[in-house]
């Protein structure tokens, strides 16, 4: 099998590569070569700008593929430039959409591929359900064969994905749990998410690549463990050998504060989801996520502390939070007093 990854660089994509080649299929990368990776080797790499329709035309020439994946689409304007490129070069047409464009606030607790796609919070979702809409259309009047993935919170090695954290510097937290200081849990604590490693999503996402049967479909491919986020940042402070100290914020106040947060918050990690992936289960025989979190995220503490360069702390992310708690907690001390008096 000839597969193409358009990106291929990333947290998730790096691990579908791997796989990919593991299990015999003949990959080739388009990436503007601005991210590092560790790829295996036999990956073939075209360095350019997938957004320069010509010079890609050129450089992929009369090939062919069996599965194109695209992990870099984000608006629909990205869409038509893949519609250009990839109509009649290949037999199935991969996009990475996102879990997020699931209903918010969800009418049912338990997100299936049919809940409806809609997030009124969050920009990013929005233009994920755009092009959704656009591929599904072309599948209709063209029969253009696209096949839709949304992950949801996915890690890996180099990654430690909570709820609030730096995603450049992703140790921050980590180092806040060492140095003992406060660490913000949005809400109660008690919504219940999932949170997948990348290993896990790419046995799914590998086991797509050229099954006819899933034209037409979308899948969300996550972990079945389900927890509430208490429970998350209580085990990555235990593998950090550190003692939780948690704060709690609504969700409402850290978006009024920092409005950037609103769409993943409300439009995402404050509501509780539990994904069925009975579906990804049917399509890809023996699909089961099997890494659970307090061994993925030890993993992940293993891979910062073999190299104190990989533990970077963003500074401006913790002025902001000691910022947040500082006013939370001066308002919930004046609140405290106004009513007592």
């Amino acid at each position: 099998m000839k597969a193409l990854f358009i990106g291929g660089t990333g947290i998730i994509s790096t691990a579908c590569a791997r796989l990919a080649v593991e299990r015999g299929i003949e990959l080739t990368l388009v990436t503007r070569g601005l991210r590092k990776a560790d790829l295996p080797a036999g990956v073939r790499t075209i360095q350019g700008d997938v957004d320069d329709i010509d010079a890609t035309r050129r450089a992929l020439g009369q090939e062919t593929f069996d599965a194109v994946v695209d992990w870099i689409a984000f608006t629909p304007e990205h869409i038509e430039r893949d519609l250009a490129l990839f109509r009649g070069r290949t037999r199935q047409f991969v996009f990475i959409s996102s879990a997020s464009a699931y209903q918010k606030p969800a009418t049912h607790y338990l997100i299936t591929e049919s809940t409806p796609l809609a997030n009124p919070y969050w920009d990013y979702s929005r233009n994920k359900i755009a092009c959704e809409e656009r591929l599904m259309r072309a599948n209709r009047e063209e029969g253009f064969p696209i096949t839709i993935v949304r992950p949801s919170l996915t890690y890996g090695d180099t990654q430690v994905a909570l709820a609030i954290n730096s995603w450049a510097k992703s140790y921050t937290v980590i180092d806040r749990m060492r140095r003992g200081k406060k660490v913000i849990v949005p809400g109660d604590g008690s919504s219940l998410w999932v949170i997948t490693h990348n290993t896990d999503f790419a046995k799914g996402l590998v086991g797509l690549l050229g099954a006819e049967q899933s034209i037409g479909h979308a899948f969300h491919i996550t972990s079945d463990e389900v927890m509430c986020w208490d429970q998350f940042y209580r085990i990555a402070a235990e593998a950090a050998g550190a003692e939780p100290n948690l704060i709690h914020i609504p969700s409402d106040f850290i978006a009024a504060c920092l409005p950037d947060k609103l769409g993943g918050l409300s439009g995402d990690k404050a509501v509780s989801v539990v994904f069925d992936n009975s579906k990804i289960k049917r399509f890809v025989p023996g699909y089961q996520a099997t890494m659970p979190f307090g061994q993925g995220i030890r993993r992940t503490l293993a891979w910062f502390d073999a190299d104190p360069a990989r533990r970077q702390v963003d500074d401006e992310a913790n002025a902001v939070w000691d910022k947040l708690i500082d006013v939370y907690a001066a308002g919930l001390t004046r609140a405290v007093a106004a009513f007592r008096s």
